[in-house]
């Protein structure tokens, strides 16, 4: 199958060289045109692939058989756009992203549109990417045309287990949500690494109190406990990881919290509830972001996607 992966961070990385593995035709997409894309993989289990990719190609572009976008939220308006005149009618798009409310962003699209939540966990040093944990993709509809595209979880599948298709994907975007809107403002607040998180449980339960009555509203059946647990063990899964927005503010970039904390109160704000637990948060990390970012729309985005 042709493949493009626009965004080619972390996780484009791992998806580039999985696919490529598995026997499709990859190419990269960069916000900056250059001829080649050099990369070097690691597996969790340590295996090392190098792989030199074919990159913003406008020729396989126009003949893509699916577009997998690996960009966070805020990037997704200005780098996706541009391409869909360019894309066949029938390449479904995979957006993997955090957070929600992207597609209120995006013009309207014919293409099979799809929205990817995954816990498979990347990092990259100035030598390598690193693949750091095996997780669980899920894949589901964001349009009409997208309900007869399921089989794109199967071709994932092959090359970067698990995936699988779930219909209800919004239930599995608020679930991711959740942990986001309580794990990444925290880890940024205190300036932690997640595990130490362990130290704040009565903060991490409150803001779950706030979360649950606006995913009741949303119709997803969950309670505090509920979603306290569930926060709780992500953090002790992934005591020693740094959150991509802690990171974000270490490396002076606008982080996604538009688009977790940020839609969070959007959508309470519609049910008439105020969430002041989150809303604090969210100030909090507005507040980081505007001591290196004046005008936030003349952000520049990192070179690679």
């Amino acid at each position: 199958m042709r493949i493009t992966v626009l965004g080619c961070g972390a996780l484009g990385q791992i998806w580039l060289s999985a696919l490529f593995r598995a026997g499709h035709d990859v190419q990269g997409w960069l916000k900056v045109p250059q001829p080649q894309l050099a990369i070097q993989v690691f597996t969790p289990e340590q295996d090392s692939y190098q792989h030199r990719f074919t990159v913003n190609n406008v020729h396989l572009l126009q003949q893509c058989e699916l577009l997998l976008v690996t960009l966070k939220a805020q990037q997704l308006q200005s780098a996706l756009t541009p391409l869909l005149p360019l894309l066949p009618a029938a390449c479904p798009i995979v957006l993997m992203h955090n957070g929600l409310g992207v597609i209120d962003d995006l013009p309207a699209i014919t293409q099979p549109l799809c929205h990817a939540v995954t816990t498979q966990a990347a990092h990259r040093t100035a030598a390598a990417t690193l693949h750091k944990a095996w997780g669980l993709t899920q894949i589901g509809p964001l349009n009409a045309a997208a309900q007869s595209v399921s089989h794109v979880a199967d071709i994932l599948h092959q090359a970067l287990p698990d995936v699988a298709w779930y219909d209800e994907i919004k239930i599995s975007g608020w679930k991711k949500l959740a942990v986001n809107a309580v794990i990444n403002p925290l880890t940024v607040k205190y300036d932690c690494q997640n595990g130490e998180l362990m130290t704040v449980l009565d903060e991490v339960k409150a803001l779950c109190s706030e979360l649950a009555t606006v995913m009741k509203r949303e119709g997803i059946h969950t309670d505090t406990i509920q979603l306290t647990d569930q926060v709780v063990n992500v953090i002790s899964l992934t005591a020693e990881n740094s959150s991509s927005m802690r990171q974000d503010i270490h490396a002076k970039r606008l982080t996604e919290i538009d688009y977790i904390t940020g839609y969070l109160l959007k959508r309470a704000r519609c049910y008439g509830l105020t969430l002041p637990q989150h809303s604090a948060l969210y100030r909090w990390i507005k507040q980081k972001e505007s001591e290196y970012v004046r005008d936030p729309l003349s952000a520049t985005l990192p070179r690679s996607w």
